[in-house]
Parts: structure tokens; C-alpha cells; sequence
């Protein structure tokens, strides 16, 4: 199976593929530039460098948050059109598993997160064969620090915002914190890629982000239209 997998859901952006079950191409970047403008020519370069062409692809596969809410239909937007145009299925990955990939070998809870400020963290906990032991949120925290204390076991923390919140991790949960070292923090299109050869792809239209909460715009329209 050849899959393209696109990841623009957050601060840093991805691109990799995936021919016949081994890893062609990734591209993978953590710079402050425009996701929409870099996007194309990405996926542009990865499937020339890697020889494939458009018609070669059985799949496509998208991480559809949460995360940055403009990221995410980026990559939605991106990923559904180029799947309607080549009648080819399109699969949605959590931005949060793709991450929490990054730690399967480890014997122990595998927490992934972003900062969502105000501090709030996107959010979950996984086994490490990658099944949901706490389910994807948006939460303080510090509320979270505290609901995996008392597990009393190892957690190990990967995220992009590990600085953000390191202080706190370590002051709340000492030696029971797994903090290691900068590369595993990074989430890796491949991993989406992975996932999406094994996951049965839904209906194109039924693919839509997944945010975890509402973009605050909508919150306050929301807010303005009871208070009418």
C-alpha cells in the first residue's frame, strides 16, 4: 500500500510516505513559517524525490487535531481534496496519537500533550500499545498532573510545549515523570502514515477536526446569541 501522510496540525509540519509498506520520504520541520504557503510544495518535493505520482497513491492520511485550529484544516482541507480528486480514501489520525507513537516501546503510561494556554493542555493517556487509558481532552494541567499521580506509575511526557510545562510536571509527579530528550517530542508524519494503512477509511465528508473544544470566536457568538 502506498500512503501519503500530511500532519500541519500544530506548530510543526510533516509530510512522509509510505511505498509498499516501507518509509520513502519524510519531511519533517519546527520553523515558524506559514503551513498553508509550505504545504504543497512539501508534499510536492517528498513524492518527486521518493518517485511517486499521484496516481500511485492507495491512501491519504491526515492528523485532524487537535491542535491549532487554522493547522488543522490545512491539513484537512488539503489532504480531502487531494483524496476526492484522485478517488482515493482519506483516513484521520489524532494529532495525539501520532505523538504518543513516539514513545510505543516504553513500558509504562505514554502521555502526550499540547499547550492550549490560559494553562490548559490537549490531552491523553495511553497504554503502550497505543490504546486510550484516559481518553483525549482539554484540561488544567494541573488538574491532569494530579489525576496521574495517583496511578503511581511511569508516565512518560512527549510534546512539542515540553518547556512549557516541564516545571510543573516535575514538581507534581518527581521521579514518577519520564522527560526525555528533545527528538521524541517531535510528532512524525510516518507514524500517521502507519496507523492509516491498518485503519479502515470512512466516508470522505465524514472526516471533519477534531478540536476538543470550540474556536473561541464561536464560544463568544455562541455566548452573544443566549444572552439575545
Amino acid at each position: 500500500m502506498n500512503v501519503l501522510a500530511i500532519d500541519t496540525s500544530n506548530y510543526v509540519m510533516g509530510v512522509a510516505v509510505i511505498r509498499d509498506g516501507a518509509v520513502a520520504g519524510e519531511y519533517v520541520t519546527n520553523i515558524k513559517k506559514n503551513h498553508s504557503i509550505r504545504l504543497m510544495p512539501a508534499i510536492d518535493q517528498v513524492m518527486k524525490e521518493t518517485g511517486m505520482k499521484p496516481d500511485d497513491l492507495d491512501r491519504i492520511a491526515v492528523a485532524h487535531g487537535p491542535g491549532s485550529y487554522t493547522g488543522v484544516r490545512i491539513g484537512l482541507t488539503t489532504a480531502k481534496t487531494m483524496a476526492w480528486s484522485l478517488g482515493i480514501p482519506v483516513v484521520g489520525v489524532s494529532s495525539l496519537e501520532a505523538v504518543a507513537r513516539q514513545g510505543a516501546f516504553f513500558q509504562g503510561y505514554v502521555c502526550p500533550f499540547f499547550d492550549a494556554r490560559r494553562g490548559l493542555v490537549y490531552t491523553g493517556l495511553y497504554r503502550s500499545d497505543m490504546t486510550l487509558e484516559k481518553g483525549e481532552t482539554n484540561v488544567l494541567m494541573e488538574d491532569w498532573l494530579h489525576q496521574l499521580k495517583e496511578l503511581d506509575e511511569p508516565v512518560l511526557f512527549l510534546s512539542q510545549d515540553i518547556a512549557v510545562h516541564e516545571e510543573k510536571i516535575v514538581e507534581i509527579l518527581g521521579d514518577q515523570a519520564i522527560l526525555p530528550k528533545a527528538p521524541y517530542h517531535y510528532a512524525r508524519p510516518v507514524f500517521i502514515a502507519s496507523v492509516a494503512e491498518e485503519k479502515e477509511p470512512g466516508p470522505l465528508h465524514d472526516l471533519i477536526p477534531n478540536y476538543l473544544r470550540i474556536p473561541e470566536a464561536e464560544a463568544k457568538w455562541l455566548e452573544q446569541q443566549e444572552k439575545k
